[in-house]
C-alpha cells in the first residue's frame, strides 16, 4: 500500500527491508550494492551505492536518507562493465517518467544494441552496464506511446515497454524496476534463465492490505516475513500499484523454459526454492547420484576412499547425502574462514588463488594418511580445485578422489554466470583423465546430464555449459567474450 501519505516523509521502512533482503542476498554478488528508494508523496528518488559487500555499504545514516514505501536493491557480481561507481546497480532515469532498475544475468547481444542506441537514438551511453541498455529501450518505447512524461505509466505503457525488451534483448535477465507515481514491476526474460520470485505480507493493523517483494530467491521472502505467492514466470510482466493492486500477464509464450541448472547446483542459496524444487533437495539427489557412481569404482577396486569430505559450502548438502548412501563416513577436513568471499565469482584469478589460500584450513588429523573422497559442486577452471587438493596433500592426504556434482562444464555462460570464454574452462577440450591429472587428483567423478537433470528434477534446464545448446540467440556472444577477457587484463595490469 502507499504508506507514504501515511508516515513522515523521512519514513525509510522499505529501504531497510530492501537492505536486510540484499544481506540473504550476499552470496550472488559480492562486488558492490545498492538501493534506490521513491518517496510517492513527495515524488522522488533518492539512491545509496557503492563497491563492496551490504553491510560495508550500508549504515543507519544512509538508509534514513532513503525514504519512501518503495525501494529496489541490488548486490553485484560483474560479468559485464567495470568496478567503477558509473556502472553500480541500481539505475535510474527520470526522463520521460522516472524509472529505476535493478538487473540480474547478462545481455548477450549489448554491444550491438549499444551501437543501435547510438547511431539511431543519437544516446550517449553514461556507463559499461547492459542494463543502461535495457533503461533505454523501456524510455524510448514510453516516449513513443505518451510523449514527454505527460501522465503516469500505467499498465498496458508497461506491457508496451516490456515487448520492446523481450522483442531487442537477448540473454537471460530478471528486472525488477520502480516506476515513478506508478509501482513496482517485474519482468522476466522468455526462457526464465534467472529466477525470480513473488511474495507478499499483510500489514500489521491493516487487515486484507498487503506489503509485495519480487526478489531473485525465496530465502529473502522467509527472512522478512513474506509468503511465497509464485515464481514469476518466463516472459512475464508483473505489475504491482501503490495501492497494492497486482496486474500481470505473460508476453511471450512460445519459448521453452530453460531455468539455469547453475542456480541449484551452485549458485542459489541452499534454503531456496525456486520453480517448485527446493534448492537443499536437489542437492540431496545429486549427492545420491554420485553414490551410484562412486559405489562402482569402489566396487571395482579402483578407488577406496576412507571418508567423504565437502569443499565448503556448496557441496555440503551432496556430500552428506554421499557419504550416507555409501555408508562412508563423513568429515569436515576443511575448514571455512567465514570472512573471505567466495571464490569462483570473484572476478580475477588472482584474486580466487589468494582467496582460496586464506578461506581453507586443514584438519590435519583428519586428513594426514587418508584416502580422501573430496567433494565439491563444479570444476570451472581447475586453478582452484588444484590448490585444495595440493592443500590436502601437502597436509598428509594419502590419496584424494574428487567428485563433481554436475558435469563437465566445457562450454561459455551468457546468461550471468562470469565463464564467457569457453578457452578458460578446464573441461574444455580435456577427458576426464587430463582433468585428474591437471588438478592432482588420482580421479575426477563427474555426473552426467541425465543424472542432474533427474536430481533437479525439473523439466526444462539451460546446460548450455555443459552441451553448448544454447537456448538464445547467441549473435554477438564472440564480442561480449572479447570484452570482457579485454576488461579482466585491463584490471589485471593496474
Amino acid at each position: 500500500p502507499n504508506r507514504d501519505e501515511k508516515l513522515d516523509n523521512n519514513e525509510s521502512w522499505a529501504a531497510y527491508e530492501a537492505y536486510r533482503g540484499l544481506l540473504t542476498l550476499q552470496h550472488r554478488g559480492q562486488d558492490a550494492a545498492g538501493i534506490l528508494s521513491y518517496n510517492n508523496s513527495i515524488k522522488r528518488f533518492y539512491q545509496e551505492k557503492d563497491l563492496g559487500l551490504v553491510g560495508q555499504v550500508f549504515n543507519e545514516k544512509k538508509l534514513d536518507r532513503l525514504s519512501g514505501s518503495m525501494a529496489i536493491g541490488h548486490t553485484r557480481y560483474a560479468t559485464v562493465g567495470s568496478d567503477n561507481k558509473e556502472d553500480l546497480q541500481p539505475l535510474v532515469t527520470g526522463f520521460p517518467n522516472g524509472l529505476g532498475l535493478v538487473h540480474n544475468g547478462n545481455v548477450v547481444n549489448y554491444h550491438n544494441l549499444s551501437r543501435e542506441l547510438i547511431s539511431d537514438h543519437h544516446l550517449q551511453l553514461l556507463t559499461h552496464n547492459d542494463l543502461e541498455v535495457i533503461l533505454h529501450l523501456w524510455s524510448h518505447s514510453i516516449m513513443k506511446s505518451k510523449g514527454q512524461g505527460l501522465s503516469s505509466i500505467n499498465f498496458e505503457d508497461a506491457v508496451r515497454a516490456s515487448k520492446e525488451i523481450l522483442n531487442k534483448v537477448h540473454g537471460g535477465f530478471a528486472l525488477i524496476g520502480a516506476i515513478a507515481d506508478g509501482g513496482l514491476m517485474g519482468l522476466r526474460d522468455p526462457n526464465g534463465i534467472r529466477p525470480m520470485v513473488l511474495g507478499r505480507r499483510e500489514v500489521d493493523g491493516l487487515p486484507g492490505q498487503f506489503d509485495f517483494c519480487l526478489t531473485s530467491e525465496t530465502t529473502s521472502l522467509n527472512f522478512l516475513g513474506y509468503d511465497f505467492v509464485k515464481d514469476i514466470a518466463p516472459g512475464e510482466l508483473i505489475y504491482i500499484t501503490v495501492d497494492g493492486e497486482i496486474k500481470s500477464r505473460v508476453l511471450i509464450e512460445d519459448k521453452k523454459p530453460s531455468y539455469c541448472m547453475f542456480e541449484w547446483v551452485y549458485f542459489a542459496a541452499a534454503e531456496s526454492q525456486i520453480e517448485t524444487q527446493t534448492v537443499y533437495q536437489a542437492r540431496l539427489n545429486l549427492g545420491k547420484m554420485l553414490a551410484n557412481k562412486v559405489k562402482t569404482l569402489v566396487d571395482s577396486g579402483e578407488i577406496n576412499p576412507e571418508f567423504v569430505c565437502p569443499v565448503p559450502d556448496t557441496s555440503r548438502t551432496a556430500s552428506i547425502s554421499l557419504a550416507e548412501n555409501m555408508s562412508l563416513p563423513y568429515r569436515e577436513g576443511l575448514i571455512k574462514n567465514r570472512y573471505v568471499q567466495r571464490s569462483f565469482i570473484l572476478n580475477t584469478q588472482e584474486k580466487r588463488d589468494k582467496a582460496v589460500e586464506l578461506k581453507l584450513s586443514p584438519v590435519i588429523s583428519e586428513i594426514k594418511g587418508k584416502n580422501i573422497l573430496l567433494v565439491d559442486d563444479s570444476i570451472v577452471r581447475g586453478t582452484t580445485s588444484r590448490k585444495i587438493i595440493e592443500l590436502l596433500k601437502r597436509n598428509g592426504a594419502a590419496e584424494v578422489t574428487l567428485a563433481i556434482t554436475c558435469p563437465p562444464l566445457r562450454y561459455a555462460c551468457y546468461y550471468g554466470i562470469d565463464f564467457p570464454d569457453e578457452k578458460q574452462l578446464i573441461a574444455n577440450g580435456k577427458a576426464v583423465d587430463e582433468i585428474a591429472q591437471y588438478v592432482g587428483a588420482n580421479k575426477v567423478i563427474y555426473l552426467d546430464e541425465k543424472d542432474l537433470s533427474e536430481a533437479i528434477g525439473i523439466d526444462g534446464l539451460c546446460m548450455a555449459c555443459i552441451n553448448g545448446q544454447y537456448p538464445t540467440s547467441t549473435d554477438g556472444a564472440d564480442e561480449f567474450s572479447r570484452r570482457r577477457q579485454e576488461y579482466k587484463k585491463q584490471k589485471k595490469s593496474k
